[in-house]
């Protein structure tokens, strides 16, 4: 009882799951995507955001052979952060993330996902 009014839910099988987002924070993960789409476009790269009834946005990057990676934008410990690994590969390869902040996220991004 005490983890529901602290804002903290059990799943079924008893683990904590963080609180749903606030849609403060959907609005900014939202333009933290927006932001890294038209920089990605100014370099030369076709994007497309995504935004679904329910989840995290998601921009999708696009090479003529299909879609290269799909970004997210995740809050660390150290702020807001673009990743472009699956959630369950973010558990072993945690240095495939760049804060959402750098001037040149869109050139690492752009470097990390070969286009």
């Amino acid at each position: 009882m005490r983890d529901q009014e602290n804002g903290l839910s059990r799943s079924v099988h008893g683990h904590r799951r963080p609180p749903s987002p606030t849609a403060a924070e959907q609005q900014e993960r939202f333009i933290h995507l927006v932001r890294l789409g038209w920089d990605l476009r100014t370099l030369g790269v076709r994007t497309s955001l995504v935004l679904p009834v329910t989840g995290q946005p998601v921009l999708e990057i696009h090479s003529a052979a299909g879609t290269l990676a799909r970004i997210t934008v995740i809050r660390r410990y150290c702020g807001w952060v673009f990743t472009w690994r699956p959630w369950w590969a973010r558990l072993w390869r945690r240095s495939e993330w760049v804060l959402a902040e750098a001037e040149n996220a869109a050139d690492i991004v752009m470097a990390e996902v070969h286009v």
